[in-house]
């Protein structure tokens, strides 16, 4: 055992039990967040325009302070994108983290000194709560690479602004400087898919040990592998066996993943986004990731049936239940206030408080009614396929309300790695696995209303060519799985 494995298990243990403090008092540190948020930002613009030195409760906040989005909150953000200090959080950020929004065109996220250390602490803390876990440590002496944007960064009126995780490359710790691939030039290079094979001739010979990344980024860079080497990514790096990804659900990919590893390996689920980090896979055992209710985000939760009804109900940590669809909204010490991020979460457990990312309040489909949600077709296409050697590259799902004959439908855009021999029988499946979910849907089967969803074959790589023409190939940036409109259909039925 090296001198680097050991320090990581007494680090590993350090760090547990300190979580484990917060973990066992989860009303108070989250009271404790919401009052230490509050008491900063009295003073800013947005604290005065919304009496926060008057807030004694969160009723009180509730009332001052509404749900904003981007678009809402960005009469404050184009102030401190200005220049301004004191507006959103004290003083200014020390960064930006620059989105493309779909609606917004680019977004610019404030980070401040204070959100900061959180982003980089959380991806820390999850490596070593797993370490802590399964006493694995053999991977810290390997090499590390995490397939992310360019650390290049742009200035606005004195502030840097890049991706997060282009911003976040600034962190590595010195005691992974040695372990980090791939260099910094290559990391550096914009052009995802040169990218992607200047990493792949860097990494081929090293011992790789840990690779993280979104799924759709890593399985490109697992096929260019295994072209490189005709074999197996598992053979190329033997001692690979920690996979670490975020953005999506993995388990879409996770069949096509072990195919091309050639062997199961552990993986740690993040939850990261620009606005915060939230959430990370703290055991292999259980489901859903720790919500983090210590890192500067006090939490507020929206059922996702009420969402867009007139004053939906907010709840705390101390009243949400388990399974339910609920829209995230957080506050933070970036100085995001009652902040709709877009995504929705359902609970899996209580004692601690864990979660699994359901969707996107605006990713979804209700063309007739029928409210389906992410996790609803991402589970009914991992059914569909259960004990099948049938394997799906990437998918997305729309309405088709208008077909030239017969009924409506949802429309199924599939790239397949190994295609179903009865493309009618395994859309039957998932028609199937998705009624037993979604009743709504069902009854709109069972009345006659809607069809059995149609399956549309993507040629190989059509997902990765669209995205390339909308200029979002690679980095950060992944395929909704659900539209209610047929925008990305009607560009993919070209690609077809």
């Amino acid at each position: 055992m090296s001198l680097k494995t050991t320090a990581a298990k007494i680090f590993a243990k350090v760090i547990h039990n300190k979580t484990q403090r917060w973990v066992g008092n989860p009303i108070e540190t989250q009271q404790k967040v919401f009052r230490n948020l509050l008491a900063s930002a009295n003073k800013t613009q947005f604290g005065k325009d919304h009496n926060f030195i008057e807030i004694k409760s969160f009723d009180d906040f509730a009332k001052q302070v509404p749900i904003r989005d981007y678009e809402e909150l960005r009469p404050y953000v184009d102030r401190v994108v200005k220049g301004e200090a004191d507006i959103l959080w004290k003083g200014k950020p020390i960064y930006f983290a620059k989105t493309s929004g779909t609606t917004s065109g680019a977004k610019y996220i404030p980070l401040t000194k204070e959100s900061m250390p959180f982003h980089i602490e959380a991806a820390r803390n999850a490596i070593l709560g797993y370490i802590h876990e399964t006493g694995k440590t053999d991977f810290v002496d390997g090499k590390m690479i995490f397939l992310q944007g360019s650390p290049v960064l742009e200035e606005k009126n004195g502030i840097k602004l890049g991706r997060l995780s282009g911003i976040v490359a600034h962190f590595v710790p010195k005691y992974l400087q040695k372990n980090r691939m791939p260099s910094w030039e290559t990391n550096c290079i914009e052009d995802w898919e040169t990218k992607v094979d200047a990493i792949v001739e860097e990494t081929f010979n090293e011992n790789m040990t840990v690779i993280s990344g979104i799924p759709s980024w890593v399985q490109m860079y697992f096929e260019k592998l295994e072209q490189k080497g005709n074999k197996p990514v598992g053979d190329i790096f033997k001692n690979f066996n920690l996979f670490i990804y975020g953005g999506v659900n993995y388990e879409p990919y996770r069949a096509k993943f072990e195919n091309l590893i050639g062997r199961k390996v552990d993986s740690i689920e993040l939850f990261p986004a620009s606005e915060g980090f939230f959430a990370y896979q703290d055991s292999q055992a259980e489901k859903g990731m720790l919500l983090l209710l210590n890192s500067g985000i006090f939490y507020e939760f929206v059922k996702s049936d009420e969402f867009f009804t007139e004053n939906p109900r907010r709840y705390t940590i101390g009243e949400v239940e388990l399974n339910t669809n609920y829209v995230l909204i957080i506050s933070t010490n970036a100085g995001l206030w009652a902040y709709n991020i877009g995504d929705t979460v359902q609970f899996t457990s209580l004692k601690p408080y864990r979660v699994i990312v359901s969707g996107r309040i605006k990713h979804y489909i209700s063309a007739f009614g029928e409210h389906v949600i992410g996790k609803e077709v991402e589970h009914a296409l991992k059914e569909a396929m259960e004990n099948t050697n049938i394997r799906v590259n990437e998918f997305t799902v729309a309405p088709q309300i208008a077909p030239d004959s017969g009924l409506p439908y949802h429309e199924w855009f599939i790239e397949f790695e190994n295609e179903a021999e009865n493309l009618e029988e395994f859309a039957l499946k998932i028609d199937n696995a998705m009624r037993k979910q979604n009743v709504y849907y069902d009854d709109l089967i069972v009345g006659k209303v809607l069809k059995t969803l149609v399956i549309s074959k993507v040629s190989k790589n059509g997902f990765q060519e669209y995205m390339k023409s909308i200029g979002k190939l690679g980095g950060q940036n992944k395929i909704p799985r659900l539209s209610n409109d047929r925008k990305i259909a009607d560009l993919l039925q070209r690609k077809k």
